[in-house]
């Protein structure tokens, strides 16, 4: 099977610089680090499937950020080859599908009745949520490899080049544009805005965290998550790839190289961190803060302090996403299409589920006590703990 070397150089960014694709999927049968193989699990919880369907081609082997985006009674997904699609939460039967006709990298984000995808080509395209009818597309200054955000008339997009652009959500004319400086070596990735109240906070590939005024784009904040240090260029790196978290006025966000971070969400002050790498954003419940860090370990996290409540390195270098929180239980998925469900409480790896063979890099995504997971071969699923009604 296809295994991820751990740190690749990829194609030059359209801004001239060189990208680093840490989950670039390469034909290697003696991978420097393989992945922890799985062991039997005593007594395994018995997670219970509602439904499993193809969606279509998913990332074509890509190394792009498209996601399940859940909105009440419905999903909305983007494929690479250009459909987007709206399904039944409850059932997966789809209700409409749309092909744009590009070469989708990032999206959908969904609010204020649009569906929105960005592409390879540097274009953002709206649909309508109810008929999936395009309404507009603009343009943007380069690839867009993360999931495009809007609330009060505002789409907000992160680009590849380091740019934050603000669009009308009429009719996709730009508002407003931020510009941060790319570092010479960068992850093939970027971090999702987060839109909370009349603010936009971004993560950057330099370990920047920055909040803007969502109307103007007027800088209100910066803070550092991640300080480069060593002497090379690979040494140096400390992006921000995983998407921030906000959480009762606190934003939870980690960086490759860097650390663990609790921000305030008003000031940009630090609360409080930890020296941890990771690729993916965290995840939360009541309980805690959970992180997958770069090695694969698995991490419950103090949310009031930073301090660890319990490691578990039992999928170590299986490429894990961002965790989800269903009930007591802290899934994720890895680089072979398993699920995998520890307990919240200590860690404890409590069972595991498959969605095909490919991997699944989209964190799974959780919604009125449903998991639900997009594989990167295009397989979509609907699960539920055995004690849902």
């Amino acid at each position: 099977m296809k295994r991820p070397l751990p740190i690749v150089l990829a194609t030059l960014l359209l801004s001239g610089c060189s990208s680093m694709n840490p989950l670039n999927w390469l034909a290697s049968n003696e991978p420097n680090d393989p992945p922890a193989a799985l062991t039997e699990i005593e007594s395994p919880i018995a997670v219970r499937a509602i439904w499993e369907r193809s969606v279509g081609g998913g990332t074509d082997e890509k190394r792009i950020k498209l996601v399940v985006t859940v909105d009440l009674d419905r999903l909305y997904l983007a494929q690479r080859d250009g459909s987007v699609m709206a399904v039944e939460a409850a059932s997966g039967k789809e209700i409409w599908k749309t092909d744009t006709g590009l070469s989708l990298s990032g999206g959908p984000g969904f609010g204020e009745g649009l569906v929105l995808v960005g592409t390879s080509d540097a274009e953002v395209v709206a649909l309508g949520a109810e008929s999936g009818e395009e309404r507009w597309r603009a343009r943007v200054s380069s690839e867009v490899l993360s999931v495009p955000k809007i609330a009060q008339n505002v789409v907000v997009v992160h680009t590849v080049d380091g740019k934050l652009f603000g669009l009308d959500a009429l009719d996709g004319s730009q508002l407003w544009a931020y510009d941060r400086s790319v570092p010479v070596l960068t992850l093939h990735g970027s971090s999702s805005p987060v839109i909370s109240g009349d603010k936009v906070i971004c993560g950057f590939s330099n370990g920047k965290l920055v909040g803007l005024n969502l109307a103007t784009g007027a800088v209100l904040w910066e803070s550092s998550v991640g300080i480069p240090s060593g002497r090379t260029e690979l040494e140096r790196m400390v992006d921000i790839d995983g998407d921030p978290l906000s959480k009762d006025g606190v934003i939870f966000v980690t960086s490759f190289q860097g650390d663990l971070v609790a921000v305030d969400e008003s000031s940009g002050n630090v609360y409080w961190r930890r020296k941890l790498s990771a690729f993916v954003g965290p995840g939360i419940d009541w309980r805690g803060l959970y992180v997958a860090d770069a090695q694969g370990q698995v991490w419950g996290v103090d949310y009031n302090n930073g301090s660890a409540l319990w490691k578990n390195k039992q999928l170590i270098n299986r490429w894990l996403t961002s965790p989800a929180v269903l009930g007591d239980y802290v899934v994720v998925g890895d680089l072979e299409g398993w699920l995998h469900w520890l307990s919240s409480r200590d860690g404890r790896l409590l069972g595991r589920v498959r969605v095909g063979d490919a991997p699944i890099t989209a964190a799974p995504v959780v919604y009125d006590e449903r998991l639900y997971v997009l594989g990167d071969s295009g397989r979509l699923a609907a699960f539920a703990l055995p004690s849902d009604g």
